[in-house]
């Protein structure tokens, strides 16, 4: 979610890595994006800079910045999702889209803009370079905050770019159930293992925090024990005395 008040570089950057790097085939990956319509052309000028420099390739070549997705049952996949949206009045690819698999599975950076904040990219899990993006109206702000909490299943991460402190603080009390992990001005993925305890809710589990001391809850079965130093010999409790009940 980015805020009015976003420094626009910052967001585009933060998006660009959170969407892309490992091919987006991570769980935290950013797949959507919620941005003001103030803002809109900074960080669309600066994202494409950015994907249009960005080097697709093998591994091995440590100036690629992605490389191959991890087979070709999700190539499938992810270019299905590419091919809805350009097949569609709802959105719009505006970076990228093109999917080659001649020689490994590789699809390149893409952007899908989408006028229909409920297009199927916006709800659904991708686990691939797709990056969908709905534009909202600056006055809008709290309206897009309550289709953000309802509108995917999963529950995962998230993040709000802000520069003013009372909107961090508002959009994590709204979608506090929207995300496990949140981030503020950062991107949604990068956990800080043993310092930032790693789980989320909904469809994406039930918010155990791997990374930290908290996960052991998670494998241990608590048994208490009482001990009475001083048992009772008597069934009768002293407030049940004749004297006591008047």
């Amino acid at each position: 979610m980015v805020h009015p008040s976003a420094d626009a570089p910052e967001v585009a950057t933060a998006l660009v890595r959170g969407a892309f790097e490992f091919q987006g085939q991570k769980c935290s990956a950013a797949s959507r994006a919620y941005i003001p319509r103030s803002l809109w052309k900074e960080i669309h000028d600066h994202m494409g800079e950015m994907i249009n420099e960005i080097k697709v390739g093998p591994p091995d070549d440590f100036g690629n910045f992605m490389n191959a997705v991890i087979d070709e049952k999700a190539f499938t996949r992810i270019s299905g999702y590419i091919e809805k949206a350009r097949n569609t009045k709802d959105a719009s690819i505006i970076f990228g889209g093109t999917c080659d698999k001649s020689t490994g599975y590789f699809v390149s950076p893409t952007v899908i803009l989408a006028t229909d904040p409920y297009f199927v990219t916006m709800q659904e899990e991708i686990f691939g370079p797709v990056l969908s993006v709905f534009v909202y109206e600056d006055k809008d702000y709290e309206q897009t905050l309550d289709i953000i909490d309802h509108t995917s299943p999963y529950g995962l991460t998230g993040s709000i770019f802000a520069r003013e402190r009372e909107a961090l603080a508002h959009a994590c009390r709204v979608l506090k159930y929207a995300a496990g992990n949140f981030y503020y001005n950062d991107k949604p993925t990068g956990a800080v293992v043993g310092q930032q305890p790693f789980g989320g809710s909904r469809q994406s589990g039930t918010n155990d925090k791997a990374g930290s001391h908290l996960n052991l809850f998670r494998w241990v079965s608590p048994r208490t024990i009482k001990e009475n130093l001083v048992p009772p010999t008597d069934y009768k409790y002293p407030f049940m005395k004749a004297d006591q009940c008047h």
